[in-house]
Formats: C-alpha cells, sequence, structure tokens
C-alpha cells in the first residue's frame, strides 16, 4: 500500500546522493512515519499537521514527502520548513501534480454522466509543474527548482487502484464530493471505460495507472550561494557571444 511512497523516498534518496553535501539535521514531513523512517533513518518524523513542529534555524535537510497536495496552505507549509532551515539548508518535496490520474478522473465522470445524469468530484485537482514551481520563490526559498518524473503503475482493474490509493490515504476528501457511495452499477461502468483506455500491454488482463510525481527544491538563502547578476552588467552582448559561437565559412 507504499508502494508510490517506496519510489518516491528512493527518488529522493537518488537526488540527495548527487549532492555534495552531508545532511546530518533533517527532518521528514509526512503521514506514513514508518515508510520514510526506513529510507531515513537519523531524520526526524514530523505529521503533516497545519503548524508543523519545526523549530527555527534548526535544520540542514527538511523533505516534505506527499503531503503537500492535501495542505490547505502549501505555502504556508513551505515557509514553516523553509524557517526550520539553517542558510543554505536543503527543502525538498514531492507530491503526485500534472495529469496524475486523469483516466481515473475521466472515467468515473464519464460513468456517473452516463448513468446518472449528474457529475461530482471524485479525484483531487493536481496542480501544473509551472505553478508549484512558482511556489518555491514565494515560500521565500532560493535556486528554485522543480521538475517531474512519470510513474506507471499496474493493478488488476480500477477498483483495485481505488483500494490503494483509499489504503495509502488517498482517498475523496473534497468538501463537493457526493456523500453517498457510488452505485455498483455507475462503477462497473467506469472500471470497464477505465479498462477500454488504459490496459496493460504487458497483460491485458490489468490496466495501468499514471501518476506524475513533482519534485520541488530550494535552499534557504545564505550569502555564498550563487548570485544573478545585475541587469545591464553583461559585459559581451548576446549578437557578440552568438557571432563568437558559430562557425565561421572557411570551417569544414
Amino acid at each position: 500500500m507504499t508502494l508510490l511512497h517506496d519510489l518516491a523516498a528512493d527518488e529522493i534518496k537518488d537526488r540527495l546522493a548527487e549532492i555534495n553535501r552531508r545532511f546530518t539535521d533533517l527532518a521528514v514531513v509526512s503521514g506514513w512515519p514508518d515508510t520514510w523512517s526506513a529510507r531515513f533513518p537519523t531524520a526526524r518524523q514530523v505529521a503533516d499537521a497545519e503548524v508543523l513542529d519545526l523549530a527555527p534555524a534548526s535544520l540542514d535537510l527538511v523533505i516534505h514527502a506527499l503531503a503537500l497536495h492535501w495542505a490547505d496552505d502549501p505555502v504556508g507549509q513551505m515557509v514553516q520548513a523553509a524557517r526550520a532551515l539553517r542558510p543554505d539548508g536543503l527543502f525538498l518535496a514531492v507530491l503526485p501534480g500534472g495529469e496524475s490520474l486523469a483516466g481515473l478522473r475521466a472515467a468515473l465522470s464519464q460513468a456517473e454522466v452516463e448513468l446518472t445524469g449528474g457529475l461530482s468530484p471524485h479525484v483531487l485537482p493536481m496542480g501544473d509543474l509551472r505553478d508549484l514551481g512558482g511556489l518555491i520563490s514565494r515560500a521565500g526559498l532560493a535556486l528554485p527548482v522543480a521538475d517531474s518524473v512519470p510513474v506507471t503503475l499496474s493493478y488488476r482493474d480500477m477498483l483495485h487502484l481505488g483500494r490503494e490509493l483509499r489504503a495509502m490515504g488517498e482517498g475523496n476528501a473534497m468538501a463537493d464530493r457526493r456523500r453517498q457511495p457510488l452505485p455498483r452499477a455507475v462503477l462497473a461502468h467506469a472500471a470497464q471505460l477505465y479498462a477500454e483506455a488504459n490496459p496493460d500491454p504487458d497483460d491485458p488482463a490489468r490496466v495501468l495507472a499514471r501518476i506524475e510525481l513533482i519534485f520541488l527544491t530550494g535552499w534557504a538563502p545564505a550569502p555564498s550561494q550563487p548570485k544573478p547578476l545585475r541587469p545591464g552588467s553583461a559585459t559581451v552582448s548576446l549578437a557578440d557571444a552568438l557571432a563568437r559561437a558559430r562557425p565561421s565559412e572557411s570551417e569544414p
């Protein structure tokens, strides 16, 4: 039930291994402390509450692990994490975004409209990469980087996928959600539509779920960090630089 958390944690470990830096005081903000403590045994596990249990300027690494998309105030969560960092400390968040579970949203919506004539939200709207990346600077972090990693998972059917999502705490918690369970006929029709649109090419009896994991990285400001040049301070024009880079006509 924690497969997505395992994949996200392994990706973060790989990214940290590429940084020439040893992090000694770190915290992981998540709703799955057992999973993340197995990957980061020296990290303090912090519940993803509205007010994070983080002391100011006490850490050199904060990982916000698959919880930011449920926050009522994601920028506020990032600001709290930034305040907990010492100068040049690292903030790293992972969350689903973009087109994650778009196939599930489409199948449930189509089935509900066709069989009931109504429509209610079933899958949390996901932020896109550009919008989520813009939150990094808003939180006061420097050197912002946002990128995504596509993840494709195979399930027996759409209902198996739904049970997996609920087990991960990713059930439907939206305020405008349908308060009664969907009729079985709607679920069966949605499962059929999902299977037709998302078959597993390696096993036609199974279906695929596509998730886009978005990673947000930023550093607590520090005097030692590289700074952008002041506008107008360049000593070579762009045209001259391009001309120098262009091969001359005499070159083969």
